[in-house]
C-alpha cells in the first residue's frame, strides 16, 4: 500500500520544493510555536529543579522555631497584661524538652549565629560562626569532604574545634589540607576537624525559609559557642535579677516585681539564647500534627508569651512550587497558542493550494487518481510542512533556552519529554488541519476541476 502512495508523497515534496518561500513562512507558526512551548517547559522544569534543590536545602521534614523580637509597640492594657508574664525566650532547656517529650522527632539541634572576622597568616575574612549539634549536618544533608564531625567530648566539653565551609577552606587553605590546622576565629583559636562539600544551589532570597549560606560558615559545639563566645541567656539572668524588687515592709509586705521582656529589654536587643532550633520528624505526615503539639508546648513553656515562630520550610516550598506549576501551565497553554495559530495558518494555505492547483487534481483523476491518492498528495504536504517546521522549532527552543538561562539568569532545563510532546503537537497540527483541505480537494468533480479557469 505504502508503495502505491509513494508517488503522491513525492509530488508533495516537490511542491514543497518548488515554492520553498511560501513553504517557510507557512511553517513560521509551527516554528514559532514549538520553540515557544520548548523554552516555556525548560523554565517550569527549572524553576521546579531549584524548588527541589531548596527543599533538600532545608532539610527534608524540618519545623523551624525562630525567637520573634518585636519594638515595644503594645497599648498600655496590653502592656500591663504582659508585665504579669516573663520568657527567657529559646533556650538549650526548649531543645532538650522537646527532645524528652515529642516521640515524633527524629532529630533537633539549636542554632546559634555569630559573624565576625576570620584571621590567618595575616589574612582577613568575614565569616560566620555557627554553633550547633552534630544533628545539624544530618538535618540540612550536608556531607564531609574530608574529616569528621564532632565527638561526644567535644559537644560536652565545649572543645574549640570547627567544621569549616567550602570557601573557607579555598580562602585559607587552598596548598594544604586544613585538617589539624588552627585558625583564629574573633580572636580566639579553632581547630579545623573537618571540612564540608561545597553546595551550588542558588539560594537567594531564601535565608528566611531557614537557607543558610554553607559554603561561608564555621561550625562548632553549641557548648563552645556558650562558653567561649555568646551566651544571651546570661544576660537575661541578669535583668530578671535586676527586675526582682524588695520595698520596705511597712504595710505592704515583701512583693516582687517581675520584669517582662518589652520592659527590661528595649527596642529590639535579641534576649533569646539561640537564634533557632531546628526540629526534624520522621514522616512527611507528621509535619502538621508535630507542629501544633511544639506551639502548644512552646506556649506553656514561655507562659504565654509569644517570643519564637514556628515555619515549616518544605511546606511553604511546596505551596510555592504548586503556585510556580499554575504560572508555568499558563505559560504552557499561552506558547501553545501559537502552535493553533501556526495549524490555522497551514489549512489557510492547503486551502488556497488546492484552489491554485484544481486544474492539477483534475487532470490526475482524470487519467486514473482515487480521492485516497489526492487526500495522501496534500495531507503528505501539510504534514511535511509542520514535521520541517517541528525540527527547527526544537532546535530553536534549545538556542532559546540557553540565551534565557545566559542573559535572564533563569535556570532552564531541557528535557526529552518536552521535546517530545512539542514536535509530536506539531506533527498533530499537520495532521488534523491538513485533512480538511485535502478532503476537499479529493471530493471535487474532475470534469470540473479540468474545465476550471
Amino acid at each position: 500500500m505504502f508503495k502505491r502512495y509513494f508517488h503522491d508523497i513525492v509530488i508533495a515534496v516537490e511542491s514543497i520544493v518548488s515554492n520553498k518561500l511560501k513553504s517557510i513562512l507557512t511553517a513560521l507558526g509551527i516554528i514559532f510555536g514549538v520553540a515557544a512551548v520548548i523554552s516555556m517547559l525548560a523554565i517550569g522544569k527549572g524553576a521546579q529543579q531549584e524548588i527541589l534543590d531548596q527543599i533538600k536545602m532545608v532539610g527534608v521534614n524540618n519545623i523551624l522555631i525562630s525567637p520573634v523580637i518585636e519594638e515595644d509597640t503594645e497599648s498600655s492594657e496590653e502592656g500591663e497584661k504582659q508585665q504579669n508574664k516573663f520568657s527567657r525566650g529559646l533556650t538549650i532547656l526548649d531543645v532538650d524538652a522537646i527532645k524528652e517529650n515529642i516521640p515524633s522527632v527524629q532529630r533537633i539541634s539549636p542554632e546559634i549565629a555569630y559573624t565576625s572576622s576570620v584571621v590567618m597568616n595575616g589574612i582577613k575574612y568575614s565569616a560566620k560562626l555557627v554553633g550547633v549539634t552534630n544533628d545539624y549536618f544530618g538535618l540540612y544533608n550536608l556531607p564531609l569532604q574530608s574529616g569528621g564531625f564532632f565527638n561526644d567530648y567535644q559537644e560536652l566539653h565545649g572543645i574549640q574545634v570547627c567544621i569549616i565551609g567550602a570557601n573557607i577552606r579555598s580562602r585559607f587553605f587552598s596548598r594544604l589540607d586544613p585538617i589539624g590546622q588552627y585558625i583564629k576565629f574573633d580572636g580566639i583559636w579553632l581547630k579545623v576537624i573537618g571540612v564540608l562539600e561545597k553546595t551550588n544551589v542558588s539560594l537567594t532570597g531564601f535565608e528566611d525559609a531557614g537557607i543558610n549560606v554553607y559554603n561561608d560558615n564555621i561550625y562548632i559545639p553549641v557548648k563552645t559557642m556558650l562558653m567561649r563566645y555568646q551566651n544571651r541567656a546570661l544576660a537575661n539572668t541578669r535583668i530578671l535579677r535586676d527586675a526582682i524588687s524588695f520595698p520596705g515592709m511597712g504595710g505592704m509586705g515583701r512583693r516582687m516585681v517581675v520584669a517582662t521582656p518589652t520592659t527590661a529589654v528595649t527596642g529590639k536587643v535579641n534576649y533569646h539564647q539561640l537564634d533557632r532550633i531546628v526540629v526534624q520528624v520522621t514522616e512527611t505526615e507528621q509535619l502538621s500534627p508535630t507542629s501544633e503539639l511544639l506551639s502548644r508546648m512552646m506556649f506553656r513553656r514561655h507562659l504565654g508569651v509569644k517570643d519564637y515562630e514556628i515555619t515549616v520550610p518544605e511546606l511553604l516550598l511546596k505551596q510555592q512550587q504548586r503556585t510556580k506549576d499554575i504560572f508555568n501551565i499558563v505559560l504552557g497553554a499561552i506558547a501553545s497558542i501559537s502552535l493553533v495559530v501556526g495549524g490555522i495558518g497551514i489549512m489557510n494555505i492547503m486551502f488556497a493550494s488546492v484552489m491554485e492547483r484544481i486544474k492539477e487534481i483534475g487532470t490526475r483523476m482524470a487519467i486514473g487518481a482515487k480521492k485516497m491518492d489526492i487526500v495522501v498528495q496534500f495531507l503528505s504536504e501539510a504534514v511535511l510542512i509542520s514535521v520541517s517546521g517541528g525540527f527547527i522549532g526544537v532546535v530553536l527552543g534549545i538556542i532559546l533556552s540557553v540565551l534565557i538561562e545566559k542573559i535572564a539568569d533563569i535556570n532552564t532545563i531541557v528535557t526529552p519529554f518536552s521535546v517530545i510532546v512539542a514536535f509530536g503537537v506539531s506533527a498533530a497540527v499537520g495532521v488534523i488541519f491538513g485533512y480538511s483541505p485535502a478532503k476537499r480537494a479529493s471530493e471535487r468533480d474532475p470534469i470540473e476541476s479540468l474545465r476550471y479557469e
